[in-house]
């Protein structure tokens, strides 16, 4: 069986050009092009790194490359980061991980941000097969879930709970995490910015054309997508 991942991962190596500074989200696409850099010694010594994932900067740390924190990284060349799902505009929901906020950052700082995976990840439109994630500050729970429910009475609304601990979980800002389930999506275009705007929301899971292009890898092979706002 072929490995879509992987043969993405391959397409995303070829765009890496020596002396740049590389961004890197999380996931399986992301670990096959760190083997990939891995068994290219020279091009992968001449390369900066910055990741948005903890468990890819422990990977980057164990291949020995160089890494630097966000906070320190003014413009990555390329932003590799995979998604839950994309559409024809190249808008992505990021909802699994719970690191969006990072995510975002890099991809707003990156000249070029770049979607990998697998091509079961494209749709024409979006749906609400995953929900929206929104971190939140702790001590504006209450007033976001009520704007919340206010906009969207139709959609349910969860905290995410921590999987190996009592209680919600905590993202690496420190804040809660809310999982909104649609029954149908507004505009995408509105729907950034109305949920954005709810005081104490610091930011979602929604990648509003962000992305300059995706690659993607499924039975008929790699395909580039790029852009078309």
């Amino acid at each position: 069986m072929a490995d879509y991942k992987m043969e993405a991962a391959k397409a995303a190596f070829k765009l890496i050009q020596p002396g740049q500074t590389i961004g890197l989200g999380a996931g399986t696409t992301i670990a096959n092009l760190l083997s990939l850099l891995a068994a290219e010694s020279s091009l992968a010594a001449s390369l900066t790194f910055v990741s948005s994932s903890f468990k890819t900067a422990g990977l980057i740390r164990g291949y020995g490359f160089n890494i630097q924190a966000i906070a320190l990284t003014k413009s990555p060349d390329i932003y590799f980061d995979g998604c839950d799902q994309f559409d024809l505009e190249l808008n992505a929901l990021k909802s699994g991980g719970g690191i969006h906020t990072s995510e975002k950052i890099l991809a707003a700082m990156a000249a070029e941000f770049i979607l990998i995976g697998d091509a079961g990840k494209f749709v024409n439109k979006l749906d609400t097969t995953y929900p929206l994630v929104i971190e939140v500050l702790p001590a504006a729970l209450q007033l976001v879930m009520q704007r919340l429910n206010s906009h969207f009475p139709d959609a349910k609304i969860n905290i995410r709970m921590g999987d190996k601990k009592d209680g919600a979980a905590i993202s690496d800002n420190g804040n809660l995490l809310l999982d909104i389930y649609f029954t149908e999506l507004m505009p995408l275009d509105q729907l950034n910015v109305l949920v954005k705007m709810i005081p104490g929301v610091v930011e979602h899971s929604l990648f509003y054309r962000m992305a300059a292009k995706a690659i993607i890898a499924g039975p008929e092979g790699v395909r580039i997508i790029n852009h078309v706002y």
